[in-house]
């Protein structure tokens, strides 16, 4: 089972509120709203994305790369978790 599959209820989840914050960009953009309301939005929808990319990145590296049923050696697990902690700083 894949951690994609594993995750697959929270995932859409998050992906179905993303989806409700691009369409209040599209209902801004269309109502004429003001544009700092409309980078607010995108900021925040932009923020939404980057969190489900580290979580999926995070997810890769933990099932696929370090592995579920490997043993994998300390020095691996710390080198993951340092890895996993730049990435959320970077979308973040």
């Amino acid at each position: 089972m894949s951690h994609t599959t594993k995750n697959k209820s929270k995932m859409l989840s998050r992906v179905k509120r993303i989806k409700g914050q691009v369409e209040a960009i599209e209902r801004a953009l269309d109502g004429h709203g003001e544009c700092e309301d409309i980078l607010q939005l995108v900021a925040s929808c932009r923020g939404a994305l980057n969190g489900l990319m580290a979580e999926l990145i995070e997810g890769h590296l933990r099932f696929h790369v370090i592995g579920t049923d490997k043993k994998a050696l300390p020095s691996q697990l710390e080198a993951a978790d340092e890895l996993i902690a730049v990435v959320k700083r970077y979308f973040n």
